[in-house]
């Protein structure tokens, strides 16, 4: 018991630590690579356009392309969408898998994460270091996979090209051992009327 409880504390203390440093990249409009919810992730403060528009040049994507966003938790949903639908709560929780949600008329983040009629894909991380990361941010996070645009999406931390790896300001080191294969998330498209539509 007292070994778990030390195990406990060490992945704790290190995910303190990568955390921190997230945060100060983060706010100094830093590119990040970070363990999600579901694949590696490069990400960046959602609101800050120039370090956005860093993303797409480190990804060699298209700036027409919407980019996902995380956030802490369904109640902040009204700070990035003019209209949010009932249901969009009821997907969140009711949601088995990691969930993207599109919505329509987002606000409030960097016009070049947006997509056609202002649409945003968010995501509420329902893993422990995304959570305390955007928690503690108290901004949405970007979340695109760690590869250049058109190869394959890295499944673990070993799969990511040294060209993303060096392209960021801080890579975390919390479970860059794991390689319990991650998949991307379920996509779903919400019309303001609250009609929906599966995309992935």
């Amino acid at each position: 018991m007292g070994i778990k409880k030390d195990k406990i504390k060490v992945d704790m203390a290190a995910q303190d630590a990568d955390i921190t440093q997230c945060l100060k990249v983060l706010s100094d409009g830093g590119l990040i690579l970070y363990p999600t919810d579901t694949v590696w992730g490069i990400g960046c403060d959602a609101t800050n356009a120039e370090a956005v528009k860093r993303v797409y040049g480190l990804k060699r994507r298209d700036d027409h392309k919407a980019l996902i966003v995380l956030i802490d938790s369904a109640e902040n949903l009204d700070h990035f969408v003019v209209d949010v639908p009932d249901i969009a709560r009821e997907l969140v929780n009711v949601a088995v898998k990691p969930l993207t949600i599109i919505y329509e008329g987002a606000y409030n983040l960097a016009p070049n994460v947006l997509g056609d009629e202002d649409s945003v894909g968010i995501r509420i991380p329902n893993n422990e270091f995304c959570h305390r990361l955007c928690e503690r941010f108290g901004k949405p996070i970007v979340s695109t996979s760690a590869n250049v645009s058109g190869e394959p999406t890295p499944v673990c931390f070993a799969d990511i090209s040294p060209e993303i790896v060096k392209g960021v300001d801080y890579a975390v080191s919390y479970r860059r051992d794991d390689k319990t294969p991650h998949q991307p998330s379920n996509i779903i498209l919400l019309s303001r009327d609250g009609t929906f539509k599966i995309i992935r």
